[in-house]
C-alpha cells in the first residue's frame, strides 16, 4: 500500500510541473495591469488568460497526469483514457445531467454537483484509466473484433469502468463533498492554527508521498479553499487567500539553505569538499525554485530528529505568516522566481515581510540544526562513518559524460542487470525494483555523492540525486537493455 501511494505521489508530479507556466504568464500578465484583471491591456489580458487555462484545468491534468504515471508502460493511451474516464464522469453527474435524471429544475440539484470537476475527481479518474491500461492493454480479441485488441481496448474499457463508477459516486459524492468541505472549513476556522498544522503535516507526510493528497485539500478546489487558483485569480479576502502558501517561502528561500550551510559546517574536514557541492547545489535549488527535496533527503532518513524539527519550524512558519496575515503565492513551490511574480497580484498582502520573516527562520534553522547534530552525533551528510569507498573518493561530477558516471556507478552498486528489475524516477528520485535487497551495495552508491538512499521495501529502494534525476534515469535504462 505505501509503495502505490508513492507511485501516486511520484505521478502528480507530472502535472503539478505544469503550473509555473501558468504562474509566469499570469504573473507577467498581472505586472502589467495588476489593477485592471486585463481589462486595460490586451498583451495583460492576452497571458491572464493563457495562464487561467492552465489553473483552471488542473483535474484534467491529473487526469491525464496520474493515468500516464501511474501505468506500467507510461503509455500515451493510458494518458488519452485518463481524459476520457474524466470527461465520462463529469459529463454523467454535472448538474445538468443531474437534474435530466432526478427529473427536477437545475437549481434544485445538491451543489456537490456543481463541483464534480475538481482534483478529486480528476485523480480518481486516472487511478481507474491506469488500472484499465495495466488490465487489458495486452488483451487479445477474437479476429471479428482484433482492430479493438491491446491498447486500442483500454479507453473502451475506461468508458465502461467509469459509467459504474458514476452510479456510484451518484450517491456518495455528496456525502464525500460534505466531508471534504467540513475538513476544509474546520481546518479554515482554526485561521493560523489551522495553517501551522497544515505546514507541519505537509512535510511529515513527504516521505510517503501523501503530501500531495493533503495538498489538494488546500490548494486546489477540493473542499471549497482553492488557495492557488483563488490567490492567482486575485479572489477572495486580502491577507487570507494565500495563507496555505505564504509560510512556506520563508522555509525554502531561507531556512533550508541554512539548515544545509549548517550541515556542511558541522562535516568532516576531509569530506566538506563533497558536502559543498551537494549542499550549494541544493540550497541554490531551494531558494531559487522552491525545490527542497535535495535538502530534505540528504538528512531525512539519516537524521529523523532533524526531520520532525524541520516540520515543526514549517508549521510555525505558516502559523507566522497566517497570524500577521503577510501573503504571497506559487504557482509551482515557494521559490524566489514564484516570490517576484506573485508581488503584482493585488491580492497579495505585506509579501515583503516574509522576507524578512525569512531571515530570521535562516537564524533560527541554522544555529537549531547545528546545535542539534553536534549535541546528538547526528549522522548528517559528512558525517557518516569511513569506509573503504571514502578512501577511493565520490564521483566527480564535474566531467562532460557526469550522468553517465554517476548511473553507471549507481546501477552497478544495484547489482547490475542481474539485480534490477526496474528503473522509473520521479521529480528528485530514482525508484527502482530490484531482486534481491541484499546484493544491493549501499556503500558503494553513497560513495557517488548522492543525497541519500531510502529502502521502501524488500525489493523497492529510491535513490535521492536532485533534480537532474531524469538524466541519471535516462542513462541507467540504456545500461538496462
Amino acid at each position: 500500500m505505501k509503495k502505490y501511494f508513492q507511485r501516486l505521489g511520484s505521478s502528480l508530479m507530472l502535472p503539478v510541473a505544469v503550473l509555473p507556466a501558468a504562474a509566469i504568464l499570469m504573473g507577467i500578465g498581472y505586472w502589467i495591469d495588476p489593477t485592471g484583471w486585463g481589462s486595460g491591456s490586451p498583451l495583460a489580458a492576452f497571458l491572464i488568460k493563457a495562464g487561467g487555462s492552465i489553473i483552471d484545468n488542473i483535474p484534467i491534468l491529473f487526469a491525464v497526469g496520474v493515468a500516464l504515471g501511474m501505468s506500467k508502460q507510461k503509455d500515451g493511451s493510458a494518458a488519452l483514457s485518463g481524459l476520457v474516464a474524466y470527461l465520462v464522469v463529469t459529463t454523467l453527474l454535472s448538474s445538468g445531467t443531474v437534474a435530466l435524471l432526478q427529473g427536477i429544475d437545475v437549481k434544485a440539484v445538491d451543489p456537490a454537483f456543481g463541483k464534480i470537476g475538481n482534483a478529486f475527481v480528476g485523480i480518481l479518474s486516472g487511478i481507474i484509466a491506469s488500472t484499465m491500461f495495466n488490465r487489458f492493454s495486452h488483451v487479445k480479441l477474437p479476429d471479428a473484433l482484433a482492430f479493438f485488441s491491446g491498447k486500442r481496448l483500454v479507453p473502451i474499457m475506461t468508458a465502461a469502468a467509469m459509467l459504474v463508477v458514476s452510479a456510484v459516486l451518484f450517491f456518495i459524492w455528496p456525502v464525500i463533498f460534505t466531508g471534504l468541505v467540513s475538513f476544509g472549513e474546520a481546518i479554515s476556522k482554526l485561521g493560523a492554527v489551522g495553517a501551522g498544522l497544515y505546514g507541519f503535516f505537509n512535510r511529515l507526510l513527504i516521505p510517503t508521498g501523501l503530501h500531495h493528497a493533503l495538498n489538494s485539500v488546500f490548494w486546489f478546489d477540493v473542499a471549497g479553499i482553492n488557495d492557488i487558483g483563488n490567490f492567482w485569480a486575485s479572489k477572495g479576502t486580502k491577507g487570507v487567500t494565500g495563507m496555505y502558501q505564504a509560510g512556506f517561502f520563508p522555509v525554502m528561500m531561507f531556512g533550508l539553505p541554512a539548515a544545509a550551510l549548517a550541515m556542511y559546517h558541522t562535516a568532516k574536514t576531509k569530506k566538506k569538499k563533497q558536502v559543498a557541492s551537494l549542499m550549494l547545489a541544493a540550497g541554490f535549488a531551494a531558494f531559487f525554485t522552491g525545490v527542497t527535496e535535495p535538502i530534505e533527503f540528504a538528512f531525512m532518513f539519516l537524521a529523523p530528529m532533524l526531520y520532525l524539527v524541520h516540520a515543526v519550524l514549517t508549521g510555525l512558519s505558516l502559523a507566522i505568516a497566517a497570524m500577521f496575515h503577510w501573503t504571497a503565492g506559487f504557482g509551482f513551490s515557494a521559490g524566489l522566481v514564484d516570490f517576484l511574480l506573485s508581488l503584482k497580484i493585488p491580492i497579495a498582502n505585506q509579501p515583503y515581510m516574509l522576507l524578512v520573516q525569512g531571515l530570521v527562520f535562516a537564524v533560527i534553522y541554522y544555529f537549531l540544526f547545528r546545535f542539534i547534530i553536534v549535541k546528538f552525533d547526528l549522522k548528517t551528510p559528512g558525517r557518516e562513518e569511513d569506509t573503504d569507498e571514502d578512501e577511493e573518493g565520490a564521483v566527480s561530477l564535474s566531467k562532460d559524460d557526469k550522468f553517465t558516471v554517476l548511473a553507471a556507478k549507481i546501477y552497478e552498486g544495484l547489482g547490475g542487470s542481474a539485480n534490477v528489475k526496474a528503473i522509473d524516477n520521479c521529480t528528485t528520485r530514482l525508484r527502482l525494483e530490484v531482486k534481491d535487497m541484499n546484493a544491493v551495495d549501499q556503500k558503494k552508491i553513497k560513495a557517488t555523492g548522492v543525497p541519500g538512499i531510502n529502502v521502501v521495501g524488500p525489493q523497492n529502494i529510491q535513490v535521492i540525486v536532485g533534480t537532474s534525476v531524469q538524466f541519471v534515469a535516462d542513462e541507467m535504462k540504456k545500461l538496462h537493455k
